[in-house]
């Protein structure tokens, strides 16, 4: 059974950079083929995919926020990492982790719980 955990400040200040990692355990992130996402949802809206990270180390990033996003891996504990910099309170919002099969866009077979970022001074 795969299961994904993400940590990281709650509170972040606006201009500062969010860092989040997620730790996977049940099955390594180097495993073909498998991609590991970051996907938020602010306060009332929908899922947004912010970027993944491929079982090779290939990122890919949503074209509205690759400016400002960076997806890293650490493979020897099993954990990835999002940064997201110049923050604003719009980046208020409960961010997941997800695993998905085949391609960045793939459906998701395992999510983490999400954890609540709030941007506020």
């Amino acid at each position: 059974q795969v299961q994904l955990q993400e940590s990281g400040p709650g509170l972040v200040k606006p201009s500062q950079t969010l860092s989040l990692t997620c730790t996977v355990s049940g099955g390594s992130i180097t495993t073909n083929y498998y991609y590991w996402s970051w996907i938020r949802q602010p306060p009332g809206k929908g899922l947004e995919w912010m970027g993944a990270i491929a079982y090779s180390g290939s990122t890919y990033y949503s074209p509205s926020l690759k400016s400002r996003t960076s997806i890293s891996r650490d493979t020897s504990k099993n954990q990835f990492t999002l940064q997201l910099s110049s923050v604003t309170p719009e980046d208020t919002a409960v961010y997941y982790c997800a695993r998905a099969e085949g391609g960045s866009s793939s459906p998701y077979d395992y999510w983490g719980q999400g954890t609540q970022v709030t941007v506020s001074s």
